[in-house]
């Protein structure tokens, strides 16, 4: 679709202009004292937003099929605003075990001793989680695939069990994106990204954000955002969106670079396990088949023979192209490891070995499988 410059603009941009600013004056009295009329879309005050996130939160939450969108300044931010919006001290809530660290921390840490009755639960358990919901239940905090161990789970099951129930649910679709998965048609009431991912794309901005349809939801939202001081910079609300221009290019290259790294990884020897939901051989892949439209760019795995910490050192140092680091999602490969004391003090795991977590980016492929191989060569060595 052609783009056509607004009328009377004297100056009409490709480029997203970047308003900044923290206070919103105002043409009389009267506009002033109703300032907070203006909210949840309008202008009251910087916190709120300026007319480059209002563009940002339009444009993510076109992808994403919703009606509503806000952009809060992290993923872990968007994920912990969210629950804090809507969840009260009496009120049951239903963590997946797999979710996101800061957001189970911040459930086991903080929530807990404000009251609120936090329950985690098995990241599989499908349309068994009717049996945990209480009459005092709230929400349900979902991620799929799960944060490391890459587990599976049945949304549409589990978002039609808790609309029956009136529960609330959140899910973290960072993984797939709205690119491969519409969590909102599956029946989501707020979908996270950590927009820090495939939205920014280039590893250098961290952002999250909240998609929702329900427009008194949106309001509270939006609130709460405010309440917080949960602002983001208008440079980086710019970065995103201008990111968004190619994220689709982008993810598909990597979703498709990825699956072939996944499936030269299972067949080496000393792999013991690849975590990754679009293989066959993945314990949840049946619903990733029939759910999803494609699959994202991170996977995980077990390596044979577990060893004492410096065998892994072994692998990670024989690396040349796969820098170290712990987030994913960027145009840059990274590699991260994983203790199996993490693993075997969760509650739920399908697995007690460390896991080496790999995130493809745009690179050429046979350079970074040919950089595993020689890691794993070196690991060999060490064992």
């Amino acid at each position: 679709m052609k783009t056509k410059a607004p009328a009377g603009n004297p100056y009409a941009s490709l480029s997203t202009p970047v308003w900044r600013g923290s206070t919103v004056v105002f043409d009389n009295f009267e506009d002033f004292v109703g300032r907070k009329s203006r909210q949840p879309d309008g202008y009251s005050y910087g916190i709120t937003g300026t007319p480059t996130a209002r563009g940002l939160e339009k444009h993510i939450a076109a992808l994403e099929g919703a009606h509503h969108c806000v952009v809060m300044p992290s993923g872990a931010s968007a994920l912990i605003t969210t629950v804090m919006a809507f969840v009260r001290g009496g009120d049951h809530l239903l963590i997946s075990e797999s979710c996101y660290g800061s957001l189970k921390t911040f459930g086991r840490l903080w929530l807990a001793k404000m009251g609120v009755e936090v329950e985690f639960y098995p990241p599989t358990i499908d349309a068994g989680i009717g049996a945990l919901i209480r009459s005092n239940t709230k929400m349900i905090c979902m991620e799929a695939p799960g944060t490391v161990t890459m587990e599976m789970q049945d949304i549409d099951a589990i978002t039609a069990i808790a609309k029956r129930r009136g529960v609330l649910t959140m899910m973290d679709n960072t993984w797939a994106s709205p690119l491969f998965f519409k969590a909102i048609e599956h029946g989501v009431d707020f979908v996270v990204q950590a927009a820090t991912k495939y939205f920014g794309g280039h590893s250098d901005l961290l952002m999250g954000s909240v998609s929702l349809n329900d427009v008194e939801h949106y309001g509270v939202l939006r609130e709460t955002q405010s309440i917080f001081g949960q602002a983001t910079s208008p440079e980086d609300c710019f970065l995103v969106d201008r990111g968004l221009q190619t994220y689709e290019l982008r993810l598909k290259e990597q979703s498709r670079k990825a699956l072939n790294v996944a499936r030269w990884l299972e067949q080496q020897a000393l792999v013991s396990e690849v975590l990754f939901p679009a293989l066959e051989s993945h314990p949840g892949h049946r619903i990733w088949r029939e759910q999803f439209q494609g699959s994202g760019c991170l996977l995980s795995i077990i390596l044979q023979a577990p060893a004492q910490e410096a065998t892994f050192g072994a692998f990670f140092n024989a690396l040349e192209h796969f820098p170290i680091g712990a987030s994913w999602g960027g145009t840059h490969s990274l590699i991260a490891y994983y203790p199996a004391s993490q693993q075997t003090s969760r509650l739920y795991s399908p697995t007690d070995q460390p896991i080496v977590r790999i995130s493809i980016g745009l690179e050429d492929e046979a350079l970074l499988i040919s950089d595993l191989a020689k890691a794993l060569e070196a690991y060999g060595r060490a064992l």
